[in-house]
């Protein structure tokens, strides 16, 4: 297989022209994606809401649910939220985070993190027609079983593939509108519910009956993947500049938006926590504002579900288009639709869609969760060795701390990764390690399929280009 060489890719550095595109894109006619719909894109990618939070209630309580979302950020939103910003102003090139490894680690633990994070988001997207007919199915109860159900599902796999396949600027503008419409039942029902309020039910707390396992994969779930957008960066309008502000606007936007809805819920209505399943928010919405704030939250979480899918389906097929624009994946993935969109890339992320979406809710967060951590460490290790190996590199934006201060950065997320792999289930954490397994057999397998000729390899004529200047860089550097 034709791979990149990363050690020639240290000096990550674009040059952007004055019109904020790179010198490689200056006559790329497709329209870029601007802070905006960045913004909302990330939001999608991350959580869309908090929709799906409802576990952190049930399985903790209120006190410790709202403190989650509170702390959570500190220890593992803002750290990786810097990181991409760092690592994406260095690389901004599709592919993102398999691109640091790669240069960091060599090829072999870029695919290896590349297929983890691409099976992570295909699973993550099995999720959102399941939670979109759980919130509908209370005022359709056709949908909740059987023939309607599964036809339902793929009724709307095919529309938002359709979407993603026309473009990611429509996809951009296409969330901002989703995630405005989804977010403001919520500043209503936090409004209405202020004469309602008793402060006393948010500080419930029974330590003794803490579902740790549902409580961190709650949180997790909800408040990770600030890592996604990298997978695009090359997609993105003057790259340096757009993505550390959309990544600091997204951390904000979406803490509010899991904190405030729990806040008003929990301290609004008698607390029963088995109640607090997915999908129970709509019915809070109901005893704080009656039955039209029910149907407006339900109709928001099918819009909320509907934007994630189309922010990871983007995500996760821009991945593949930038692994194969490495060499690491036949060419045919780098293969553009007239819209600009990585056609291959799409069709896969949505067959594997329909193919994990019978899972249960429970069932695909824990094992994506676990997966995403092994994907994480790699991420984390070559964000230091970076930072080690070649401290003067080109980084626009760049966390203002030294080698001891990037290592302390990575310290509570880690620890947190570990959390989650102790609590894991023996099911869930054997799942994980054959999809681990297999990451590491086709690795070979697509070298001697390469070997063979039996399908094309090839590294794109940008990133070739893209070598010699960072080439030409480092030679400079150390003259």
């Amino acid at each position: 297989m034709r791979d990149y060489n990363m050690n020639d890719f240290a000096y990550g550095n674009l040059h952007d022209d004055d019109d904020g595109r790179s010198s490689k894109e200056g006559n790329n006619s497709i329209q870029k994606v601007s802070v905006l719909p960045l913004v909302f894109l990330i939001f999608y990618e991350v959580s869309g809401g908090p929709f799906g939070a409802e576990g952190s209630v049930n399985a903790a309580g209120p006190l410790l649910a709202l403190l989650g979302f509170v702390i959570f950020p500190f220890i593992w939103c803002i750290p990786e939220a810097l990181i991409t910003a760092e690592m994406s102003t260095m690389f901004p090139i599709n592919g993102g985070f398999v691109v640091w490894v790669s240069s960091a680690l060599g090829p072999f633990w870029g695919f290896q993190v590349g297929w983890m994070k691409w099976l992570c988001g295909v699973i993550d997207n099995a999720l959102y027609p399941v939670l979109f007919l759980d919130y509908l199915k209370s005022a359709v109860p056709a949908l909740a079983t059987g023939l309607p159900r599964v036809a339902s599902i793929l009724i709307l796999t095919l529309l938002l593939t359709y979407l993603n396949y026309r473009g990611l600027t429509i996809v951009g503008w296409t969330a901002v509108f989703m995630g405005v419409f989804s977010m403001l039942p919520f500043a209503v029902m936090s409004l209405v519910s202020i004469p309602q309020l008793e402060p006393s039910r948010w500080l419930v707390m029974d330590l003794g009956n803490v579902n740790w396992n549902l409580y961190l994969n709650t949180l997790f779930w909800n408040l990770n993947y600030w890592d996604s957008v990298s997978t695009l960066a090359g997609e993105v309008a003057n790259p340096k500049k757009t993505l550390p502000k959309a990544l600091c606007y997204g951390v904000i936007f979406v803490a509010l938006s899991n904190f405030l809805p729990l806040l008003s819920g929990t301290g609004a209505i008698p607390l029963d926590r088995e109640l607090w399943t997915d999908g129970y928010l709509a019915e809070v919405a109901k005893s704080i504002g009656g039955g039209w704030l029910q149907l407006w939250v339900q109709a928001a979480a099918a819009t909320s579900n509907m934007g994630m899918f189309l922010a990871e389906m983007s995500s996760d097929s821009f991945q593949l288009l930038g692994m194969a624009e490495l060499g690491m994946l036949p060419d045919i993935f780098a293969k553009r639709s007239s819209y600009g969109t990585p056609l291959l890339g799409i069709l896969f992320s949505a067959s594997g869609v329909l193919l994990l979406s019978g899972l249960s809710f429970q069932e695909i967060v824990a094992a994506e969760n676990l997966l995403y951590c092994g994907g994480m460490v790699l991420e984390f290790i070559a964000f230091v060795r970076l930072r080690k190996k070649h401290p003067a590199a080109s980084r626009p934006y760049k966390i203002p701390v030294g080698t001891v201060g990037s290592i302390l950065i990575c310290v509570p997320p880690i620890v947190l990764i570990c959390l989650v792999v102790v609590l894991s289930t023996l099911k869930v954490a054997l799942v994980s390690f054959v999809m681990v397994v297999i990451g590491f057999l086709m690795k070979p397998c697509l070298n001697h399929m390469d070997g063979k000729k039996w399908v094309k390899f090839s590294v794109s004529s940008d990133f070739a280009e893209f070598q010699k200047e960072n080439l030409d860089c480092e030679e400079s550097l150390l003259r």
